[in-house]
């Protein structure tokens, strides 16, 4: 399996592209034109760490390309793609709200994701940063959103976010995270995480 990070332009938020056999999968979906050329073969499915603007606001665009695509989240995740205040999309001056389809998938907890054959993903709830985020963790790698950057503080002083859930999350996280290669959320220069 391949993986590609891309640096999106809005926060430097990170979006990944898992490819094997012509099948890729997306974590978080930012700057459409920058993923496209790193898609290999069929799109199957848009993993989202969590529902914050800078990880969700190239979905319609997206969407329009791949209209049947799987979008995975939980159920907070589902709230905060047609709500432009949950998101904090509307406090930016660009209000995001997912137009309506038919195609998102609530994962639960500890629930797994078949990515490619033999290969598949863990939902691991890690609340705090946002109720809706969600760490997927595969055999040797993991994908953390804004629940756990390495170096950097956990941001907990944004509406819905809760210090001792982060506190308790980045602890599963870094439990997790033994062995495994961490992509996080956003690219360590970043000087703005929501």
């Amino acid at each position: 399996m391949v993986v590609n990070q891309v640096v999106n332009s809005v926060f430097r938020s990170c979006s990944y592209i898992l490819s094997q056999a012509e099948r890729s999968w997306l974590v978080d979906c930012g700057d459409v034109d920058k993923i496209m050329p790193l898609i290999e073969g069929t799109l199957c499915g848009v993993l989202l760490t969590h529902g914050h603007f800078d990880h969700i606001y190239g979905l319609n665009q997206l969407l329009s390309l791949y209209p049947d695509v799987t979008i995975y989240t939980n159920e907070e995740g589902f709230e905060t793609l047609y709500n432009d205040k949950l998101n904090f999309s509307k406090f930016y001056g660009n209000s995001i709200q997912l137009q309506p389809v038919n195609n998102i998938k609530i994962v639960h907890d500890g629930e797994r994701v078949e990515l490619f054959d033999g290969i598949s993903v863990q939902a691991v709830f890690t609340p705090g940063h946002s109720p809706c985020s969600v760490t997927w963790v595969l055999d040797d790698m993991m994908f953390t959103g804004d629940s756990y950057i390495p170096g950097v503080k956990t941001v907990t002083n944004v509406p819905h976010s809760n210090k001792p859930q982060a506190v308790n999350s980045e602890s599963i996280i870094k439990r997790l995270a033994d062995h495994r290669t961490v992509y996080p959320g956003h690219a360590p220069e970043s000087l703005e995480i929501i």
